[in-house]
């Protein structure tokens, strides 16, 4: 396993050129939701047979951003679409919150709640006292989504929270900003979009405890005790980007939010590990781009495709056996060409 963000020599473990799946020597696989696993209430594409193969040989992890669900009902989902989950095996992002909230305000405490179910039963397990009204006079605010959260939530969020002349106001913890949600019919708002309403009404930002930070992550390495956990994600700047700020290597699975033309452009704190079509590549052999110099200029390969940066220019030379092995060579050959993308001519073919 590379460190995240950083090649892998082109060799297996044998040292003779043969190229590893991305699993190998991994003891840990980790995997987001929406996107990877499932859209709305159904399985994406070879998502549940390929999480059952991996299974099969390690231990599998769910971290999940979305707080309108108990870790229970995430696992029930699962084991309907076919998988084999406990609700131990799921980290949610309410989960990640609380460890956040035992370290701000005294046992016992009450807590205004904007969420549903998934992030208030978290709160009570753990002792402490929920309430909806800032005239309970909460001593701190947790704010999660879930599809009934309203105008009067947010605004009983954003009285709490106002800042007055005897202090700078009560602790706020988000679980998560993402800013979108998918969904069957297409993508929603997320809880980074109700978030963000109440920070124009109180003039703060809140502590966030899921991805792109690192409490989720701490959080499942903690409870499953790996050594060399994998993350697989479908988002540049929440789970990529978490991972990378929690040391975890990961992969980028073209199902969910981020496509090729989001990939290509990624900023050097968001590029995955691994980059995959389907979870079917998981157990494929990945030969990470290589690049080499002559006249021409630079000429980057992964797998059967090259591509070429010429100048300014990134042409495809050979489109190789699959659209995958293109994309590999075209985000290695632009993220090192060591100019803004916006600076580069970039084959239509790469993203389109």
């Amino acid at each position: 396993m590379p460190e995240p963000g950083k090649p892998r020599a082109d060799t297996g473990p044998s040292g003779d050129g043969s190229a590893d799946t991305p699993l190998e020597g991994v003891d840990l696989l980790l995997a987001d939701l929406d996107g990877v696993i499932y859209t709305g209430a159904h399985a994406l594409p070879f998502a549940v047979e390929s999480i059952n193969r991996a299974q099969a040989t390690m231990r599998v992890g769910y971290i999940t951003n979305n707080a309108s669900r108990t870790a229970a009902s995430v696992a029930q989902h699962l084991t309907e679409l076919g998988l084999r989950v406990r609700p131990d095996d799921v980290v949610t992002s309410p989960q990640a919150a609380i460890a956040l909230l035992a370290g701000m305000v005294p046992p016992g405490s009450t807590v205004l709640v904007v969420g549903g179910e998934g992030l208030t039963s978290v709160v009570e397990a753990h002792g402490f006292r929920v309430t909806r009204s800032a005239l309970d006079a909460p001593a701190a605010v947790v704010q999660g989504f879930h599809p009934s959260v309203a105008w009067t939530d947010l605004a009983e969020a954003a009285f709490a929270l106002r800042v007055t002349d005897a202090g700078p106001g009560i602790p706020w913890i988000a679980t998560n900003t993402d800013w979108t949600l998918p969904q069957e019919r297409g993508t929603a708002p997320g809880n980074g979009t109700l978030v963000s309403a109440v920070h124009t009404a109180v003039g703060r930002l809140p502590v966030v405890a899921g991805k792109p930070e690192r409490a989720i992550f701490d959080a499942a390495i903690e409870r499953f005790g790996a050594t060399r956990p994998l993350f697989l994600g479908d988002r540049l700047d929440t789970d990529i980007l978490g991972a990378r700020r929690a040391g975890i290597a990961s992969v980028l699975v073209l199902t969910g939010i981020d496509g090729p033309k989001q990939v290509l452009a990624a900023p050097a704190d968001s590029r995955p590990d691994f980059l995959l079509g389907d979870l079917r590549e998981l157990f494929e052999p990945y030969t990470p781009p290589a690049e080499t110099m002559d006249a021409e200029g630079r000429l980057v390969r992964a797998g059967t495709a090259s591509v070429r940066v010429r100048d300014n220019t990134v042409r495809i030379v050979d489109a190789g056996e699959s659209e995958i092995e293109a994309l590999r060579a075209g985000t290695a050959a632009v993220w090192g060409a060591g100019v803004p993308i916006h600076a580069l001519d970039i084959d239509p073919a790469l993203y389109s």
